[in-house]
């Protein structure tokens, strides 16, 4: 028994160095690509081949994504960092089994922590991904035994359809993001159509070109060959379930796979280029988030930045530090304490709001009771800016991201106008006591069991570079 013990300890020791030692380690932005970074290549003064608009509201993101899976002819590609079965996501998987059916050949990335979670022998992923045009892909499994990889996360969220329209945002694939099915988050997507697919100054084919590489990683392996298999009956149960619920969504959404004017529907825009993190797994150059910085202080115009959390180390704190230096009008709004449904974002900020306020920083936080997920950014009334990207060491060393730049005065506009409806539901912070609160604004309560949580995880807060 002594052995037994031993041999556990040992291993979770093992585990544990191996992940430290690993990412606590923030590598620096090259000088190769700082001196390759040109602020001035992300405007255009003429109309490019692409048009784009920001899908908002959660019951339209799912509505949106099913209409797209059912007009697609050639291809479907969907990325996401989590899926689940839920009723979303059975939609979702419906729609997918369906498009398959009929000669789309579908291509799925999955990140490994959510296969762990979700997929792995649930029959309705088997169901999906013994269809003859599908294959689904899973980003760095769960492996103990290599801690040093075991941080590196697909973050990405994204679905590509045929050669010409393509979505792209920080919606994960169920019910908190997709649909109104009780609990939720809020976040956001960028659509974005172009009628010139065979022009390749249009954006999509960055984003194709970023997905190949990504789907063709030694560390991206098959799912079904992979995964503990449910029992054949099982998965033709719910194959069967499956395409009856797609039947179902069919008499709900009459209008799901006509044909759509994207063209009427979408906004003229001069330049989309998308900003994106290395995707090995282990520790990264945080040239996403340097990228997003060179941007933000290159303009003397308004900044409006919009994230769920905040968790810096102390380049990124003088980051924005050098932001504010440079711009005093930048503005950040995240979740407060109570509001906030990452503990660990929540703790992180309760400790460390003094010194984000010391960056110079006019910070908000959003108090409309359901945790604010979106992560986008607006500079001036040309840049419209949404993705993936938290403003976190997370975010920023270890996961993928995805952060689509938007030059367009008209959908920078629309972003602004969703952003500024948040921001009404916020109040400002003066200090770390105290607040303005504007009238009709009301705080949350921050729960006993929240509080309990979060002072637990503040114990640990020496791993807030893994959170």
């Amino acid at each position: 028994m002594r052995y037994l013990v031993f041999i556990i300890v040992a291993f979770i020791l093992y585990v544990l160095l191996g992940i430290i030692l690993s990412y606590i380690r923030h590598p620096q932005v090259s000088k190769e690509y700082q001196e390759g970074f040109d602020p001035k290549e992300y405007y255009s003064d003429q109309a490019s081949c692409d048009r784009a608009c920001v899908i908002e509201d959660n019951e339209e993101a799912l509505k949106e994504r099913l209409n797209m899976f059912a007009q697609a002819k050639d291809r479907i590609i969907l990325s996401t960092f989590d899926f689940h079965a839920d009723k979303s996501g059975k939609d979702v998987i419906a729609a997918l089994i369906e498009a398959a059916d009929r000669g789309v050949d579908v291509k799925i990335l999955v990140d490994g922590f959510s296969a762990l979670q979700q997929m792995d022998g649930n029959a309705y992923f088997q169901a999906l991904s013994t269809m003859d045009k599908v294959e689904i892909r899973i980003y760095n499994r769960i492996n103990l035994l290599m801690p040093w990889k075991s941080m590196g996360r697909l973050h990405d969220k994204y679905v590509i359809i045929d050669d010409d329209l393509y979505l792209l945002g920080g919606r994960n694939t169920y019910d908190y993001f997709l649909g109104d099915h009780g609990y939720k988050n809020y976040d956001r997507d960028v659509l974005v159509y172009t009628p010139e697919p065979e022009n390749q100054e249009s954006s999509i084919h960055q984003l194709e070109e970023y997905f190949e590489s990504v789907w063709n990683l030694d560390v991206c392996k098959p799912f079904y060959n992979d995964s503990k298999n449910a029992s054949k009956e099982k998965v033709a149960q719910a194959r069967e379930e499956l395409k009856k619920r797609y039947q179902k969504m069919n008499k709900e959404f009459p209008d799901m796979g006509k044909a759509r004017d994207y063209a009427e529907r979408t906004f003229e825009v001069n330049r989309i280029t998308l900003l994106y993190n290395p995707t090995h797994v282990y520790s990264k150059e945080p040239t996403l988030f340097y990228s997003l910085k060179r941007l933000m202080e290159e303009t003397d115009e308004e900044v409006a930045i919009h994230t769920p959390y905040v968790i810096c180390n102390d380049w990124m704190y003088q980051s924005f530090a050098e932001i504010c230096e440079e711009n005093p009008n930048v503005t950040m709004m995240t979740n407060s304490v109570a509001n906030n449904g990452n503990p660990f974002g929540a703790s992180d900020y309760q400790k460390n709001k003094g010194r984000l306020l010391e960056t110079g920083l006019k910070i908000q936080e959003y108090e409309g009771g359901v945790s604010y997920h979106g992560k986008s950014i607006t500079i001036g009334d040309e840049l419209a800016i949404v993705g993936s990207f938290n403003m976190d060491m997370r975010s920023a060393y270890l996961d993928t991201e995805l952060m689509l730049v938007v030059d367009s005065k008209e959908v920078t506009s629309q972003l602004k106008g969703y952003m500024d409806a948040y921001e009404a539901d916020s109040v400002k912070v003066l200090d770390e006591e105290h607040y303005e609160i504007p009238e009709g604004v009301e705080r949350q309560e921050l729960t006993k069991k929240r509080e309990q949580r979060i002072r637990l995880v503040g114990m640990f807060n020496w791993f807030r570079f893994l959170m």
